[in-house]
């Protein structure tokens, strides 16, 4: 199915969400998840946006149920409709922000409502639901978009880093991450010690400078492999491979599948079919 909304205890919450399609949970109370094995913590009401293959786990149980829109690429392509709806590179596929949102309860129970309207459709299946749900996911990304854009010191929103040198490693790494994927590179370029770059990194994004570059680079063969036909070699060298069976193995450790199979399961997107 391209879209389906799975309602969860947490006594029966999946040890480890991982699917083909875009995940967005709302979560309620308190407690903590990780994805890819990068833990949050959460309190309140929780908006949490998932690309495909991302390992979903929750780290602590609640006692509330989480709910979650799932929707295939292919459904609802977030690239075409950038225009309308800012999400690619806010809510998804954003390797330096927190994942998920802080919602008022008023804003955590209008999209909840809008899960059930979803769902109603989906059941009804007529000739006017498929336009119907997309539209609702349209509203509910938009909604968050525009949280999001406007939280404080936040990158997104023209906010500065308070750290100048995880500000200036996260420069440096989107214009080096092709070619340069060893810590050493980037703290040479600004002068300072392996452990100095680390301590400021994990510090602002709550990651190390290793799993930035890590996470870097799978994104980038992510939307290569989805957007674009370029082979399986081609994205290799694009992204300093020189053997494609190497990147594979890379790709596979990061992903839990080949790029082969990511291709297979997420599809090539709309956006790449309309440039040929």
């Amino acid at each position: 199915m391209s879209v389906q909304i799975q309602s969860y205890s947490a006594s029966g919450f999946p040890s480890d969400l991982n699917t083909e399609n875009y995940g967005v949970v709302l979560l309620k109370g308190e407690g903590a998840f990780s994805v890819d094995q990068i833990n949050y913590s959460y309190q309140g009401c929780t908006i949490l946006f998932l690309t495909p293959f991302q390992k979903l786990k929750l780290a602590s149980e609640t006692d509330e149920n989480i709910t979650i829109l799932f929707f295939h690429g292919d459904y609802y392509c977030i690239e075409y409709h950038k225009e309308e709806v800012a999400c690619n590179g806010l809510l998804f596929n954003n390797i330096y922000l927190n994942p998920s949102i802080e919602l008022t309860q008023e804003h955590f129970e209008y999209i909840l409502g809008i899960f059930d309207r979803i769902q109603h459709e989906n059941s009804e299946n007529h000739l006017f639901s498929e336009s119907i749900i997309k539209t609702y996911i349209q509203l509910i990304l938009a909604i968050c978009s525009k949280q999001k854009s406007g939280i404080p010191n936040d990158p997104v929103s023209g906010g500065r880093l308070p750290n100048k040198n995880a500000a200036a490693f996260q420069k440096l790494l989107e214009l080096h991450f092709r070619e340069e994927k060893e810590l050493f590179f980037y703290s040479k370029k600004l002068n300072i010690t392996n452990n100095t770059l680390s301590k400021s990194v994990k510090k602002e994004f709550e990651k190390t400078p290793s799993q930035l570059i890590n996470e870097r680079i799978t994104l980038e063969a992510k939307r290569l492999l989805h957007l674009t036909y370029r082979s399986v070699k081609e994205i290799a060298s694009e992204l300093g491979f020189n053997d494609e069976f190497y990147f594979s193995r890379y790709f596979k450790k990061s992903v839990g599948c080949s790029p082969k199979k990511y291709r297979e399961k997420v599809g090539i997107s709309i956006v790449a079919k309309m440039s040929m």
